[in-house]
């Protein structure tokens, strides 16, 4: 598990037993959402700097995602500044705890003092932090706190990610281009490109017996609605198998392969089956060379352990927008224990295994990494994820298949629109604008609410 670093300060003329009361309540509500924590406390301006001293040797050494400065009373600004300095590089919390009433008096260690003397400093020394003050009376807001030294072990797992792309600008889609450098530098995640030959020659040097295997293990426990041409699984075993292999080599999280001008057109077979499958080993996928897609949804994944699926929009209604797949979802959007999957065939491709999973309903924010005149933007809507009104996708063999979707109800269509930066969002469940912030702001990345 992560390590975050707590230190906690109060002034050397406040009595000791408290600064150490509320810097262990502080300590121990941290624990309580989850955080492994290095406590470092109590520490004060002494005239010997003892105890500053003491704070960087408890430090030295130990490998630490954030730093949280906790404020339980007055500290000159250059008592906490001589320990900060040496953590500049880390996201730090500058949190100040509050006073509390005895009968019908406050009583106060002038915690707020310490953290307005503090935060203009943080700022000016250019150090990325979050300044989070507790209120009389209220619930403390370690939640708070711990969001964001999450999201600050959520971007130092990101300096390792990449993601595996076979192919490149599907279909010369211009929302799928994306610059490298800049983007590691943005994100720290690196796009790999391999090429679809390699997925051929692969496959090509599969037996029947490996295929067969995850034909039987694994394809067969999906739920058919007709059956499958055998012909069918084989192949997206196979491919999934290549696949597979290539990712685990190369080490990524997440996968994207040409779709349109790729699988389908150069092998004649629909990739969803090998997306559902790599999906259920918990990479997180999307189709068509979506670089700032598969991004998002590693940022997601970091966030929220969830797999972060794709939708697409169809239509836009006047409070809702349609939102779904024309091939696949993530495993974990699946509304039941497995894939509900139906053979069909779309205009003049073969015969695929299309996903037609009813999607989980509930709170939802749906997200995307854009680039727009040199600077990288998070957009952010949340919304309501409601079961849609039956729907079809034209071109699909009759009866037409109900494809996996949401009816989503979001603030404004109207502003959503006229900001839209692809056809693809990333969605995961619950109301997730807080973590997204907090990651942005570590990465300096702005945060766009539609």
């Amino acid at each position: 598990m992560s390590k975050i670093g707590f230190i906690g300060f109060g002034e050397v003329n406040t009595p000791v037993d408290v600064i150490v009361r509320k810097c262990s309540a502080a300590a121990e509500a941290l624990k309580n959402e989850g955080l492994d924590i290095v406590p470092v406390f109590p520490v004060a301006d002494d005239y010997e700097e003892t105890q500053i001293a003491g704070a960087l040797k408890q430090l030295e050494g130990v490998d630490m995602d954030a730093l949280v400065l906790c404020v339980a009373g007055w500290i000159p600004t250059h008592a906490v500044v001589k320990i900060t300095e040496r953590f500049r590089h880390l996201p730090m919390v500058l949190w100040g705890l509050c006073g509390w009433y005895e009968g019908d008096r406050i009583v106060t260690t002038a915690d707020q003092a310490g953290t307005t003397g503090l935060r203009a400093t943080f700022e000016g020394l250019g150090y990325r932090f979050r300044y989070v003050y507790d209120v009389m009376g209220l619930k403390t807001k370690s939640d708070v706190v711990a969001s964001y030294c999450r999201a600050a072990t959520a971007a130092r797992l990101m300096l390792a990610d990449k993601v595996g792309m076979a192919g490149y600008r599907d279909m010369n889609l211009y929302g799928t281009l994306f610059d490298g450098l800049s983007l590691k530098k943005a994100t720290g995640i690196e796009i790999e490109t391999f090429e679809m030959l390699e997925i051929q020659q692969r496959y090509d040097k599969l037996t029947d017996a490996e295929k067969r295997e995850v034909v039987e293990k694994r394809i067969k426990r999906w739920h058919f609605l007709k059956p499958a041409n055998d012909d069918a699984m084989m192949m997206a075993a196979g491919y999934y198998l290549a696949v597979k292999a290539i990712a685990d080599e190369r080490h990524y999280r997440s996968i994207s392969i040409k779709d349109v001008d790729g699988m389908k057109k150069l092998c004649g077979f629909p990739p969803a089956p090998i997306f559902m499958l790599l999906s259920e080993d918990g990479y997180t996928t999307v189709p068509e060379n979506d670089s700032l897609g598969a991004v998002t949804q590693l940022m997601m994944n970091r966030l929220t352990g969830q797999l972060a699926g794709y939708l697409e929009f169809y239509e836009f209604f006047e409070n809702s927008v349609l939102a779904g797949v024309p091939d696949f979802v993530a495993a974990d959007m699946v509304d039941g224990d497995a894939y509900t999957v139906l053979p069909a065939a779309f205009g003049a491709l073969n015969q695929g295994i299309l996903n037609v999973s009813k999607v989980k309903t509930g709170t939802v924010t749906m997200c995307r990494l854009t680039y727009k005149n040199g600077e990288y933007l998070m957009q952010i809507i949340p919304g309501d994820g409601k079961t849609p009104p039956k729907w079809e996708e034209c071109g699909w063999d009759a009866p037409a298949p109900q494809l996996s979707a949401l009816e989503i109800f979001i603030p404004s269509v109207e502003r959503f629109a006229e900001n839209v930066a692809c056809q693809h969002y990333v969605v995961t469940y619950g109301d997730n604008r807080r973590a997204i912030r907090d990651l942005c702001s570590i990465l300096g990345i702005k945060v766009v609410e539609l």
